[in-house]
């Protein structure tokens, strides 16, 4: 049975941070972390910072992660599982960095006796029994940080640097306009633990060698369509057919094509089976989470996604569909980069 809580407004963020803390120092059961499917940087970085951080308290907590190949290098061994078919009687579950109950992956959310909903997309359904979720953070690593110093530990390069990993990722490496003060703040504080930041910003550039014959496979597909407002480019399963190994983070290609000249949104169109995985990046006061609303997905502002049950191409059309209407809303509202 769930256990009743006290689940304070969305705007007392702090108030929520020590709530959370205070369950997290005194649940006497076990500890299970998750995250949402296809986990990024700021998904593995928030969870492995938080369940180290638990760890450190003397909790013992179960990890249900499969990082994709260019992270896996955070972990240690032994620290993660695949997936949980139950959860023990007793189990706090602690969701990170996922905006619906329905991405959560690798659990059971039924099973557990209480779920903690950490994350900072402003379309998270506040699913669970505890949600803190704030979209003013960069990612929901900035949040695990502020639970962390709540909890009274100081940083250690091992805690500090999936948590600076998961800001790094969201925030374009302190590129994007997310990367307000408190970000910058933020990631000089885990910087001040010791931890090698040559070494890790270097590593997240690394990805095996058939990457790049993809990569090349990809960039022959690239288009402009909508009057060269947006660049649209593919993933198809053929292109990966030929390879010898298996890339898991072909999202790296729509951070190639987003910053063709001229362009005010970018499309990565990934073929899966009978459906299409769709990432949108967007400028100039175009929406990218209008844009994946319409899809049946979501995210941020500037960056969201979504998956549609078609093939490729008429995935292709539903997408310029919805960007179309967005460009013509955004229009209408008045964008800082006019239309050609």
């Amino acid at each position: 049975m769930t256990t009743p809580v006290d689940n304070r407004s969305e705007s007392d963020y702090s108030g929520k941070v020590r709530a959370i803390s205070e369950r997290l120092r005194s649940w006497s059961g076990p500890i299970v972390l998750a995250t949402h499917i296809d986990p990024d940087g700021d998904a593995v970085g928030s969870t492995l910072a938080l369940s180290r951080a638990l760890q450190a308290l003397g909790r013992a907590t179960t990890v249900s992660l499969t990082p994709p190949r260019f992270l896996a290098f955070l972990t240690a061994p032994g620290e993660l599982v695949p997936q949980l078919e139950t959860l023990a009687p007793g189990t706090l579950l602690i969701a990170l960095d996922a905006g619906a109950a329905s991405r959560v992956a690798g659990v059971p959310l039924g099973d557990a006796a209480l779920t903690i909903n950490i994350d900072h997309h402003g379309t998270n359904e506040r699913f669970g029994d505890i949600h803190l979720v704030d979209p003013s953070k960069a990612a929901t690593a900035q949040i695990v940080k502020d639970i962390v110093e709540q909890l009274g530990l100081a940083w250690t390069p091992e805690l500090a640097t999936p948590c600076l990993l998961g800001i790094l990722t969201d925030t374009g490496f302190l590129r994007f306009g997310n990367t307000r003060p408190a970000v910058l703040r933020a990631a000089a504080e885990l910087l001040a633990s010791g931890l090698d930041y040559a070494e890790l910003t270097d590593r997240l550039q690394w990805r095996p060698q058939s990457y790049y014959p993809l990569l090349a496979q990809v960039m022959a597909t690239v288009e402009f369509p909508l009057g060269g407002e947006v660049a649209l480019a593919r993933v198809t399963e053929s292109m990966r057919e030929d390879l010898s190994e298996e890339i898991l983070d072909s999202e790296d290609f729509i951070g190639v094509i987003r910053y063709a000249e001229g362009i005010r949104v970018a499309v990565l169109l990934k073929e899966q089976g009978d459906t299409t995985k769709v990432s949108v990046r967007t400028r100039g006061g175009v929406s990218a989470q209008a844009i994946c609303l319409m899809l049946g997905g979501g995210g941020h502002v500037p960056a969201a996604g979504a998956t549609i049950a078609a093939a490729i191409d008429i995935a292709r059309e539903r997408v310029l569909t919805a960007v179309r209407k967005e460009l013509d809303q955004t229009d209408r509202r008045g964008s800082p980069e006019p239309r050609r």
